[in-house]
């Protein structure tokens, strides 16, 4: 006794040094190595009984729970009959005395101990587990801890984690599935007895003065007088122990409910109660408890209150997840439905105390799990080996309830809509409520994402029903006008400038745009949605508003005066220019409406919306010549650091809006070219003007910006045949080929000289062949690159002499300007017609040669050599046939020359990311190669196979970086794709005479060696090449047969299936257990036979860590099934027992003997 005494005071005084402040790392380091060492012992759980009878010290309990935790989980197999007996008997019975005053993290880790005990040994050693959890919760003193040990039991019994054999799993599933209607009676009948209990007692209110006005609505949803009576009960005020003892119950129907199937033992009285707990939630009376008299006790009591209607909606929303619903639970589910409308309509219920924004704003209160200082407790009592549970995070009613609408319009809105006695139309107005007086940004975006689903589902359901789908539309038309009026409201500071100034249009999120953008973008896609439905309603809702703001926006020319320095703009007062800051913001927003419904303009619509379109294109392109001749974009303002920004974005949304009209305008082009094009040559040669100005480098890059892509859209879209003749086109032809102009920063530099070329290279629609003018057109062309490349093309005379470092720095600049123009030329026409393409080439030809010439002389500098890879890979992919095939191998050649393996090490080992990206570039060239049909480039495949096995992959292989990888494994893959006769001519002769194909296999040397390079990179960590590479192989069997050829199927399909079993074992790469199944499968079915009789027994006799008897037992659990589902359920269940069985075994004391 005295040395269980000591040991426990010397516990105690290591564990208080552990958590001291001044303990040093070290220190810290030694103590947790004694404790583990102790813990290791056999006999070890003996001293923590005593440990955990005999002190209050919290951190000494928490590690000896933690030593019978790793007892239980790790060494259960080899703990002698006896002892397990004793602790079985010894730690509940520690539960019962002492669960009142064990502080309540400890009081759950002793639970989830005892719930680890039932995991192991329930029903064959511990037979009275179960039945001593039921009979804690019937006893009312012992209740709140029937209902923890109840959750615990469901939270590690019906989803368990790895350390069970998949037999036990299901065994004790099937186990709790059986106790699954009594235990649902038991927690039904908790909740409805505390409820009935407190409904007694509580005071009737007096009647509300606004409550006769939800009579007709309740009816409608409940369709039962009695039903809504029943809802319309007052809330009972619960004592602290009651509402304690419902939280409980709650929670633990909400983790039930999340592997339970629906079924009739959720009866339609449990449906209730829960729905009479949520109305916690959305009751603010019970919230304002605090009020009464000001007590933090009460205040607590507010937040628990809240917390009953939190959980119950999550009870609520795991029902509501489930998309495969019995016939019989159909009607239960319209009866959840009905019931939560009616919370619904509570919540969105407005009267004389409340607005529906302001009770939003209580409800939107998170509701915590515990208080902070017990979480901060644990926190310090977790510390390194000793867990404890983890708290759960705040949620607030709101959110549950929004979860809840989403789940109800996107897997059950089909199911319910049918129903005549559910008022779809009437659900969607308290929606329509809900959404537009939400508390926060985040919580309006996600009833935006809710009406994008009901959109979306509306419209799949009409494209589906055409025949009615008037009446569909005519339904809804009401709901939809008034959706988009509100959307198109919220987005305007006229009506939301107080939130929309609380927006950030600073800060990037991960998708690359700011809080202003996002709620911009999601709003606009509602307004596009709508559009698509009821397009003559949208556009009349959307346009008077635009044009009001564009009248503002064009009267400001009367107020421009003439100042010393230039134009200035004569708003001076500070309201009027706060007025005309918002009026700029929407304009900039509508223009980006306008933009975004362009697409609902054009196909099949084109003449029946075409007044419409007309009337839009007509206004932006006055809009955008109007800014860019008054130069709003370069006047003096009042407040420069806000007005001028605006007037920027406006004429660059005016820009954007018009660009996003290029199809309508090409769709215009081909329906009027013959006759009366006047009002279309009108539209463009006005755009164009307007353009022209801002191709400037003094002009702002956004605007600038702006204006070149609609350059591009009307060269490379529209095509006019008239555009070359514009006068405002020969200018900025004249603008880009004068030398002495500045020249425009690299984006636009690229696009206009994109458009330019587009506009000589693309053929002109609707003219045939014979009056497409090629050869005025080729001369011009080639005039426009000459000029672009002049520079460059000088580069050549000196590219072999030694550059100084300020001339070398000069010429990478002409390199970097001149590639990035005519690599992009070369992409933008590398789809059209075989004509632009030749004519492109022509141009490009001499400057081509340059690039070959000098990408020795720069193969030292990395920089210069990615970008000229860059432009021959643009090449091959574009321009490949053009080229010629004498041309094309001669740069083939050049790099096979210049890439030597010294030259590769150094790009890959020493150059960091631009060399690899260079090697990457490389390797891409060749998959252009490799692919190309016919025998042109055939003599190629040896040099680019030795290449690729004996350069690349012996530097790459044994490095852990991803770099190269995954081109090199591309490039290999493309090579047995494109070229499988090269390995396998298959002999027709020889197939017609006996009826099978007869292979000839040939390079069997360099195929091996490829089939050993993809086997290893499955031994990486790397997720992604191995994912890749799976589905190379994979595309390979399904195109070629791979796995059934011979070669393979003798030396290398069991080699693959073992190492693909190897990593399902090793858990290295979880996320792609399905692939590696369903890979495993389709090498194993070319032989079953040779998988069941040899590989299999093979497999499972080189398993190290398990016995022969476990090992025969693994064996007869793989059932000998031939189809894909049985095999792959097979594969996963002898890979989760041989785990186990490891696990078990390594726990085993040393010298244990196995029988």
């Amino acid at each position: 006794m005295a040395s269980e005494e000591a040991s426990l005071r010397a516990l105690e005084s290591l564990m208080t040094e552990f958590f001291h402040n001044c303990t040093t790392n070290e220190r810290k380091r030694e103590i947790e190595e004694l404790l583990n060492n102790f813990a290791q012992q056999i006999g070890a759980w003996r001293l923590c009984l005593y440990f955990l009878s005999s002190t209050r010290n919290d951190y000494v309990m928490m590690y000896s729970l933690t030593v019978f935790e790793n007892l239980i989980n790790k060494m259960w197999l080899g703990v002698p009959s006896q002892d397990k007996m004793e602790i079985r008997s010894c730690l509940p019975k520690l539960l019962l005395a002492h669960h009142k005053t064990l502080p309540y993290f400890i009081r759950n880790k002793l639970c989830k101990v005892i719930v680890d005990i039932g995991r192991q040994d329930w029903p064959m050693f511990y037979h009275d587990f179960f039945t001593n959890i039921l009979q804690l919760i019937q006893s009312p003193v012992t209740t709140p801890l029937g209902l923890i040990m109840l959750k615990t039991t469901s939270e590690e019994l019906a989803c368990p984690r790895e350390d069970l054999s998949v037999a036990r799993k299901e065994e004790l599933r099937k186990l709790l599935l059986d106790q699954v209607q009594t235990v649902l009676g038991l927690l039904t009948g908790i909740l409805e007895s505390i409820w009935d209990k407190h409904s007694v007692t509580a005071a009737t209110p007096p009647p509300s003065p606004t409550s006769g006005e939800s009579g007709d609505l309740l009816s409608s949803l409940l369709q039962s007088p009695s039903a809504a009576k029943l809802l319309n009960q007052p809330i009972p005020i619960l004592d602290t122990e009651s509402e304690y003892i419902c939280s409980l119950a709650l929670e633990c129907l909400a983790h039930l409910f999340s592997w339970i199937p629906l079924s009739t033992s959720i009866t339609p009285s449990l449906l209730t109660t829960i729905f009479h707990f949520a109305r916690f939630g959305c009751d603010t009376r019970v919230r304002k408890m605090s009020s009464v008299n000001g007590s933090s006790q009460n205040s607590v009591l507010g937040q628990e209150r809240g917390r009953l209607g939190v959980l119950a909606m999550s009870c609520i929303n795991e029902l509501m997840s489930k998309n495969c619903v019995p016939m019989e639970f159909e009607e239960y589910l319209l009866r959840m439905f009905q019931q939560t409308f009616y919370l619904l309509q509570k919540i969105t219920k407005e009267n004389n105390a409340h607005t529906v924004k302001s009770r939003l704003e209580e409800l939107d209160e998170r509701v915590l799990c515990w208080g902070r200082q017990a979480e901060r407790r644990e926190r310090e009592i977790c510390f390194a080996g000793i867990n404890g549970m983890k708290g759960c995070p705040s949620c607030s009613y709101i959110e549950k309830f929004t979860d809840f609408l989403r789940l109800f319009v996107s897997v059950h809105l089909r199911r319910i809509e049918s129903y005549s006695q559910f008022p779809v139309v009437e659900f969607l107005a308290l929606l329509f409520k809900y959404t537009f007086h939400q508390p926060t940004h985040e919580g309006y975006f996600s009833c935006l994402d809710i009406w994008t689903l009901f959109l979306d589902y509306l419209t799949s359901k009409i494209k589906s029903r055409l025949a009615d789908k008037e009446a569909v539309l005519n339904r809804y038309e009401d709901a939809l006008v008034l959706l988009l009026t509100e959307v198109l409201n919220r987005i305007q500071f006229r009506y939301n400038q107080a939130q929309l100034e609380e927006l950030d249009d600073e800060t990037l999120d991960d998708d690359q745009q700011t809080e202003w953008q996002r709620y911009l973008r999601q709003s606009l896609e509602v307004v596009a949605k709508v559009m698509e439905l009821l397009p003559t309603h949208a556009f009349s809702t959307l346009f008077p508003v635009l044009q009001d703001n564009l009248e503002v926006y064009l009267g400001l020319q009367q107020f421009v005066v003439t100042s010393g320095t230039g134009h200035r703009l004569n708003i001076t007062a500070e309201n009027d220019c706060r007025r005309l800051h918002c009026s700029l913001r929407d304009l900039s927003s509508l223009l980006q409406a306008v933009g975004r419904l362009a697409e609902y303009f054009i196909g099949d619509v084109f003449a029946a919306r075409f007044n419409d379109a007309l009337t839009v294109v007509e206004r932006l392109v006055k809009v955008t010549l109007y800014g860019s001749q008054i130069k709003l974009y370069n006047i003096e303002t009042a407040v420069p650091s806000v007005l001028k920004p605006d007037l920027i974005d406006v004429h660059a949304q005016s820009l954007a809006a018009l660009q996003a009209y290029a199809h309508w305008l090409a769709q215009f082009y081909s329906e009027v070219h013959r006759q009366n094009p006047e009002q279309f040559i009108s539209l463009v040669s006005t755009a164009l003007e307007a353009i022209t100005p801002l191709i400037s480098s003094k002009v702002q890059e956004k605007l600038l910006l702006s204006a070149c892509h609609l350059l591009v859209s009307l060269a490379t879209t529209v095509r006019p045949v008239f555009l070359i003749s514009i006068p405002a086109v020969q200018k900025v032809f004249n603008r880009i080929t004068d030398t002495s102009a500045q020249r425009l920063p690299d984006k636009a530099q690229v696009l206009v000289c994109r458009a330019l070329s587009n506009v000589l290279l693309l053929p002109w629609p609707n003219l045939p062949e014979s009056e497409q003018q090629w050869a005025v057109r080729s001369t011009n062309h080639a005039s426009l690159i000459s000029a672009l490349t002049r520079e460059y093309r000088q580069l050549k005379s000196n590219a072999i002499v030694p550059q100084r470092k300020v001339q070398l720095e000069d010429t990478k600049v002409i390199i970097h300007q001149t590639l990035g123009v005519l690599e992009d030329i070369v992409e933008s026409i590398s789809g059209e017609s075989t004509k632009s393409r030749q004519i492109c080439y022509q141009s490009l030809q001499e400057s081509v040669q340059v690039s070959l010439a000098l990408f020795p002389a720069f193969i030292h500098q990395s920089d210069v050599t990615d970008e000229m890879l860059s432009f021959f890979l643009t090449l091959f992919q574009g321009l490949r046939v053009q080229m010629g095939v004498p041309f094309t191998e001669q740069i083939i050649q050049t790099f096979l020359n210049m890439f030597t393996r010294e030259q590769l090490a150094e790009s890959i080992l020493h150059e960091g990311s631009t060399g690899c990206r260079v090697v990457e570039k490389f390797l891409k060239i060749l998959q252009v190669v490799v692919q190309e049909p016919g025998q042109v480039f055939k003599p190629f495949l040896p040099s680019v196979i030795s290449l690729c096995m004996e350069q690349v992959y012996p530097i790459i292989a044994e490095r852990s970086s991803p770099d190269v990888k995954a081109e090199l494994f591309e490039l290999l893959f493309r090579v047995l794709h494109h070229n499988w006769r090269y390995f396998f001519k298959s002999n027709v002769l020889a197939s017609v005479q006996r009826g099978v194909a007869e292979e000839q296999m040939e390079n069997e040397a360099q195929f091996s060696a490829i089939m050993q390079a993809f086997g290893q990179s499955f031994l990486q960590p790397d997720i992604h090449l191995f994912k890749q590479n799976l589905f190379y192989l994979e595309t390979l069997n399904t195109k070629q047969k791979l796995y059934h050829k011979k070669i393979f199927r003798t030396t290398m399909l069991f080699q693959f299936v073992n190492v693909l079993l190897q990593v399902l074992v090793h858990k290295s790469h979880d996320l792609l257990q399905e692939e590696i199944g369903i890979a495993t499968y389709n090498m194993a079915s070319v032989d079953f036979d040779g998988f069941y009789s040899a590989f299999l027994p093979e497999f499972l006799a080189s398993c190290d860590g398990v016995d022969s008897n476990q090992k025969n037992v693994l064996g007869r659990n793989f059932k000998m099934d031939r189809d894909l589902p049985s095999f792959t359920q097979n594969v996963h269940r002898l890979v989760n027992d041989l785990r186990y069985y490891r696990l078990c075994n390594d726990s085993l004391p040393p010298g244990t003997v196995k029988l």
